[in-house]
């Protein structure tokens, strides 16, 4: 058996994980890993192009489709956004992140296309903070995957709330891309599906990728597994934490550019080829280096946290949309271990990727490892995130 697939199966033979699907592509051929199991309780195995939650990952094909944009010049990485949402042009900014909502001060300058592409906005995300700002966002916004607001109303409500810092101060993790999606589907006066379809999924032979599978497509989805409180596997409904719904409504207005889409290895590795092929031509040589060079201080990488833990550490940084490897000696594998300039952006249910440009390879790992935070914290699918460390050792050998 291959390693890979040995070191994958002994996870999912521990009970601590359902299924995965690697890929590992180098040297222009793709090689596939799929094991475990598509549906325990149906007995179905997981095969190649089953389609999975990629949540997180979605970033990074927004941000590229903002490039494609950026390119033709119907933006410019300094200009405010209020350009395209006055709602944005007159935001307050918390005096202390988990204080009082009405304990703010005025924003130093607008938010700009740049703060949206690298986090630093200011925004946040419910879930991520301790104060009252965690309770106005739920409020104000909805389910984060399947709200039922309308872009509009969900752009207009995010206005409302503070910021929880100033706009370009530090990489603060939350909803700039959400709300760059929206942005570029009112630039283009589309959907934000059909922007991404037309700007990334059809120019790379993306076919299986979006914001909800389609009716006849839905057998090859993978099974939604978390943990019960014992630590057993479950199968879930939906995701955890009620952002989103079992099925996605065919009518429903708004798409989450941060975490919403689905996809397959596949599909991903059309996208991620894009980073180390010169053969795909999204973007310009020129708009790719400009997406993949760090542009954050070194105090924002430093500094920048999430859960209470390093973002970054010594050895990454982050570019337009993109993690990149600084230092291959310490970079974390999360955030991507490759060269120096090797790219990366993981998803909350377990996948991962890496585009290394140094040796023109990419791997990807898709998995449905949903955890409650206080599952996470009290050890329960920490296998998971072993697979994916065993996986990047094994297909970077």
């Amino acid at each position: 058996m291959d390693a890979i697939e040995k070191a994958l199966g002994a996870v999912v033979a521990a009970g601590e994980l359902a299924g995965a699907v690697g890929l590992v592509w180098r040297d222009g051929a793709a090689r596939a890993y799929p094991v475990g199991w598509r549906d325990i309780e149906a007995g179905l195995q997981m095969a190649r192009d089953s389609i999975f939650r990629i949540a997180s990952m979605s970033k990074p094909i927004v941000s590229a489709a903002a490039m494609t944009m950026l390119q033709e010049g119907r933006f410019a990485l300094e200009d405010p956004i209020s350009r395209v949402a006055p709602e944005f042009l007159a935001m307050r900014v918390l005096r202390d992140p988990d204080g009082a909502l009405d304990d703010t001060t005025p924003a130093d300058r607008q938010i700009t296309f740049e703060d949206l592409l690298t986090h630093r906005a200011g925004l946040t995300q419910a879930g991520f903070r301790t104060g009252p700002i965690d309770a106005a966002h739920r409020e104000a916004l909805g389910p984060d995957l399947d709200s039922p607001l309308s872009p509009d109303a969900w752009i207009a409500g995010l206005a409302a709330l503070p910021l929880v810092g100033q706009p370009g101060a530090a990489f603060t993790y939350g909803r700039s891309t959400d709300l760059l999606g929206l942005l570029l589907a009112r630039m283009e006066g589309a959907p934000l599906e059909a922007v991404l379809r037309h700007r990334v999924f059809e120019p790379l032979g993306m076919t299986d990728t979006g914001f909800a599978v389609p009716a006849d497509q839905r057998h090859r989805r993978a099974g939604l597994y978390g943990f019960d409180m014992a630590g057993k596997l479950k199968k879930l409904a939906a995701p955890p934490g009620d952002v989103a719904l079992p099925e996605r409504p065919g009518d429903l207005a708004f798409a989450s550019g941060g975490a919403g889409l689905w996809s397959t290895v596949d599909d991903y590795l059309a996208f991620a080829r894009m980073f180390v092929d010169p053969s795909v031509k999204l973007l310009s040589p020129e708009t790719r280096a400009l997406m993949t060079t760090n542009r954050l201080t070194d105090h924002q990488r430093l500094g920048a946290e999430m859960f209470g833990m390093p973002t970054f550490g010594t050895g990454s940084g982050f570019g337009l949309g993109v993690a990149v490897t600084l230092d291959p000696a310490t970079a974390p594998v999360m955030r991507g271990k490759g060269g120096v300039g090797t790219v990366a952006w993981p998803g909350a249910y377990g996948g991962w990727w890496q585009a290394d440009p140094t040796n023109g390879s990419v791997a990807i790992l898709l998995m449905h490892n949903m955890l409650e935070l206080e599952q996470l914290t009290a050890g329960y699918g920490l296998g998971g995130y072993g697979a994916i460390m065993e996986f990047h050792a094994l297909a970077t050998a």
